[in-house]
């Protein structure tokens, strides 16, 4: 909700809804936006289906 040009106001905010959601995301590992398990979705599938490799591309032995 827009109260003044450039400054507005969240509820979510204001009640320690969205610093609880970080805190819940940081300690767990699971993202609590769309966006974010989405993309721990997708890397797991390209992992399964590529089998795992290191960061440098090679695969483990």
């Amino acid at each position: 909700m827009r109260l003044f040009r450039g400054l507005s106001f969240s509820w979510k905010r204001a009640l320690g809804i969205s610093g609880l959601k970080t805190k819940v995301a940081r300690k767990t590992g699971i993202p609590t936006t769309r966006g974010g398990m989405e993309r721990k979705v997708g890397r797991a599938v390209v992992k399964a289906l590529m089998g795992s490799k290191t960061k440098n591309g090679r695969k483990k032995k």
